[in-house]
């Protein structure tokens, strides 16, 4: 609202709200703490489950950060822009998205008591990026290298993802099959090793033990053969991808055919039966004996291909087809009538299984396969999607640590060092951004200190003991949260990505640092900026 020679003017609609200043700050910091402390209890292997339960009644209990704050209705502007820091961590490296969320939270807090302090935001923002650039540097001189022949350290990576997440019992299990998996969709490029997680599909399935799940080098295709009297297997595999349907095609425009006799009848049917056939008939002469269709395919010719011993599936998803192109080496095909022998993808063996109770088709030994599938088996529907989120977790980091080929420990020990680190430089440093610096590095301690708070032990004197440890130059030194000690973390076989603590701080500074650039709301009506169990902004108009 304007006053201009004591007559107001009105530049927002009815019902607009705004907060300004330090309430519009407060509001904010309020939200985005609110929903870093919502997940704060789930960090680390000794972490707490939540139960969400969405509007249509589904359940799903997990302690992965960036699935609980996207279960979770939030509404409040800011509290999601915590949320898009967790989300951007789990694109980035799929793990650390709890720390990310928490650390966000801390720094506001920290800014929150510099500001009171009369200290200025643009200064508060200023340290913060200084100290986020500070910590790349500092990470990198704790980082221990890792080759793509070091299987045993990547499935200690694979056990750090995976521990604190159900399937602990199982965890040697699940760390050797994603160090398989992506050891076998790693692609060396001039530019270093690149992995694409997409290349690996999870098939789920509720029944049997964890100890059933199992890599297959090839891809599983969660459907049955079109045709019960089609081989059950069939061996040296020749494989046709299609995505052009083996049926006749519609007339683009309505069309009517008159037939006056019988004779014209069953001249029309031999017709569409012969062209059938045609198709069909170029399929069995390029060699193939594996048919995959992304569309229809019909049922005459349905009856040509199982007479020929030919094994075929319908609808195949695109993803599905792409993967089996990756997998085979075949190319997918938009026209039966370009099909060459050039074009077909080799497998050892294609089979129908019955994997609890649903027939679904493998495609097994193929040669040298860019793409693989794990059969995920587990005793219920939760358990079975709870470990699902596990082995994603697990498979993206070692695909991280391949791609960096840099580590470090865990066990809250970088972020140890990080803090101490910091302090020391905070005190070189000139001017009020001294002061922010500082903040900092306190709040990095938000990560050891959740550790301890949620496995149960004192966190001040845990703190004191790791903050001792480091000072002696153990830089690895971190909580064991089942023993209570600290402890060399490398030996403790905790370890994981670089990319995890350098993506989590960078994301969770720059968020930090945007809220606090906010002085002014504005919301439209109906849009109050609450809700969730978020604040509500007060009207300040």
């Amino acid at each position: 609202m304007a006053n201009m020679s004591g007559q107001p003017i009105f530049i927002l609609a009815e019902g607009t709200q705004r907060t300004r200043g330090r309430d519009a700050q407060g509001n904010n910091i309020m939200a985005a703490k609110a929903v870093a402390d919502a997940v704060r209890t789930t960090l680390g292997p000794k972490g707490m489950d939540k139960m969400l339960v969405d509007s249509m009644g589904d359940v799903v209990i997990t302690n992965d950060g960036a699935t609980i704050l996207k279960e979770m209705d939030i509404e409040h502007p800011a509290a999601k822009m915590i949320v898009e820091v967790a989300k951007t961590q789990d694109d980035e490296v799929g793990d650390g998205t709890t720390t990310a969320s928490i650390l966000a939270g801390e720094l506001l807090k920290k800014a929150e008591d510099l500001m009171d302090m009369g200290i200025h935001q643009t200064i508060i923002s200023s340290g913060y990026r200084e100290a986020a650039k500070k910590s790349a540097d500092i990470l990198k001189t704790i980082t221990i290298d890792v080759s793509e022949d070091d299987t045993q350290t990547l499935e200690k990576i694979a056990s750090t993802a995976i521990t604190g997440k159900g399937a602990e019992s199982h965890k040697e299990k699940l760390a050797k099959l994603t160090v398989e998996a992506v050891r076998a969709v790693a692609e060396k490029t001039d530019s270093g090793i690149k992995v694409d997680v997409d290349d690996i599909k999870i098939e789920k399935r509720a029944g049997g033990s964890i100890r059933d799940s199992e890599l297959i080098n090839g891809i599983v295709i969660d459907k049955e053969k079109v045709h019960p009297s089609m081989p059950d297997h069939v061996k040296d595999a020749k494989i046709l991808l299609l995505s052009q349907a083996i049926e006749l095609k519609k007339t683009e425009v309505d069309a009517e055919i008159k037939i006056t006799s019988p004779d014209q009848m069953q001249m029309f049917l031999d017709q569409e039966e012969k062209m059938i056939k045609d198709m069909v008939g170029k399929i069995i002469s390029s060699g193939a004996n594996v048919v995959f269709c992304q569309k229809g395919i019909d049922d005459l010719a349905q009856y040509y291909l199982q007479k020929e011993g030919i094994y075929a599936l319908r609808r195949v998803k695109t993803s599905d087809l792409e993967k089996l192109s990756k997998a085979t080496g075949a190319k997918i095909l938009q026209d039966i009538n370009e099909i060459s022998e050039s074009d077909l993808g080799s497998a050892g063996r294609v089979e129908e299984k019955n994997i609890s109770g649903t027939k679904m088709t493998f495609v097994i030994d193929c040669p040298s396969p860019k793409a693989v599938s794990i059969v995920l088996h587990g005793g219920t529907e939760h358990v079975v999607e709870s470990l699902d989120r596990a082995l994603h977790d697990a498979l993206r980091v070692v695909g991280v640590a391949l791609e960096d080929g840099q580590i470090v420990a865990g066990g809250g020990s970088p972020e140890i060092e990080l803090s101490l680190r910091l302090s020391e430089y905070a005190s070189s440093l000139k001017g009020r951004e001294q002061l922010a610096v500082s903040k900092f590095a306190e709040a990095l301690e938000v990560v050891p200190k959740t550790l301890a708070e949620n496995a149960g032990l004192d966190p001040i004197d845990t703190m004191v003991e790791m903050k001792s440890q480091h000072e002696k130059g153990n830089k690895k030194a971190g909580l064991d949260v089942y023993t209570g000690k600290v402890v060399d973390m490398w030996e403790n076989n905790v370890v994981e990505p670089l990319r995890t603590k350098t993506q989590a701080i960078n994301a969770a500074t720059e968020a930090a640092v945007m809220i606090l650039r906010i002085d002014d709301v504005i919301a439209s009506s109906g849009r109050g900026g609450g809700g969730g169990g978020m604040p509500e902004m007060p009207e300040d108009m």
